[in-house]
């Protein structure tokens, strides 16, 4: 029952973001990721598989036994307990090991932001400066590989110039029973918040796998928000090498065009060249590839997850990103300014 009850009270009662952000995602969580990572980080499957696999074993063991000695309506009343205090249990280890991202003081109070540049003028600005960096990249970022580990180098820095004194630890991907899921589920990745891992959909193309990576690694530093996390990711792709430039300049691209008007869409389209336009194909094509019935089911329980730990817009929170790219201000070398 106390276990329960601290769950419960961790889940509905109000802390101070300014506590959070000092205390836990500056403090104490990024001191616990190095070593947790580096811990997962030697496993050649992902931990996460292993525990939900174990403790799958061991709701089916406990219902044996319990239909053994005390009948079905007595099993059901027995798992019932323990699935209530397992919840729990896996509750407050998420919150201590990484959920409490989601409460720390948002990007947008911390950097100079200001909603009046929310405007279709810059917004296309914005976009024709994607454009230009994507064409211009695109015949040098085939020659470097997607995972160069300037990326980690350059994940360092951009948590240097937002602030943060404390490096995250950057690992590589494991190998998941999921990739199976997110190929159909058409997912890129995921953070592991539990064991501070990740995974990525082994599928990405290499116009795809820097950004993808450093999304993740992103939420490594402690970013839990998907907007906040693309937009760290788009920061440090474009401190890193050529392909992982290209790679952060047309994620940039796709997401600040989707929200412009169908002629400017066109217009911007129009520009890029033919290596980008096969590799916007490509992407689609992969998209093609999965499941129209798992994405929906995938994007729906996603959604409920994301609002369930006060994300107000739910999964609609990875474009929120153009806000950030948009509203804030940034120096000659594209490094946000502090408030």
């Amino acid at each position: 029952m106390a276990v329960v009850a601290l769950a419960l009270a961790l889940a509905v009662l109000p802390l101070p973001a300014g506590w959070i952000e000092h205390w836990y995602s500056r403090g104490f969580y990024l001191r616990l990721q190095p070593v947790v990572s580096r811990v997962s980080d030697l496993s050649p499957v992902a931990l996460f598989d292993v525990a939900a696999l174990g403790l799958l074993a061991a709701v089916l063991s406990w219902g044996v036994r319990s239909y053994k000695t005390a009948g079905f309506a007595g099993m059901l009343r027995l798992l019932a307990v323990r699935l209530v205090v397992i919840a729990s249990v896996v509750y407050l280890w998420f919150m201590a090991a990484w959920g409490m991202n989601y409460r720390r003081v948002p990007l947008q109070e911390q950097l100079a932001y200001d909603s009046s540049r929310l405007t279709r003028d810059r917004t296309v600005q914005f976009a024709r400066a994607a454009v230009d960096q994507a064409n211009a990249l695109r015949p040098s970022a085939a020659t470097v590989p997607a995972d160069d580990p300037s990326l980690a180098d350059a994940l360092f820095e951009v948590q240097r110039r937002l602030g943060v004194d404390r490096r995250a630890l950057p690992t590589m991907p494991n190998r998941s029973l999921l990739e199976l899921y997110f190929r159909k589920a058409a997912i890129d990745g995921m953070t592991d918040p539990f064991f501070l891992e990740i995974v990525v959909n082994p599928d990405v193309l290499p116009s795809e796998r820097p950004f993808v990576l450093a999304h993740e690694w992103a939420h490594l530093a402690g970013y839990a928000d998907e907007s906040e996390a693309n937009f760290v990711a788009w920061l440090t792709c474009i401190r890193a090498s050529a392909a992982a430039r290209y790679s952060g300049w047309l994620s940039a691209y796709q997401h600040v065009s989707s929200g412009l008007p169908p002629q400017d869409r066109r217009a911007l389209a129009g520009a890029l060249s033919s290596a980008v336009r096969a590799d916007l194909a490509a992407e689609r094509a992969r998209f093609e590839l999965s499941s129209e019935r798992v994405r929906v089911a995938a994007r729906g329980a996603y959604d409920t997850y994301l609002r369930a730990n006060r994300v107000d817009e739910g999964i609609a929170s990875y474009n929120a990103v153009v806000r950030l790219m948009l509203g804030v201000a940034f120096d000659g070398d594209w490094s946000p300014e502090r408030r």
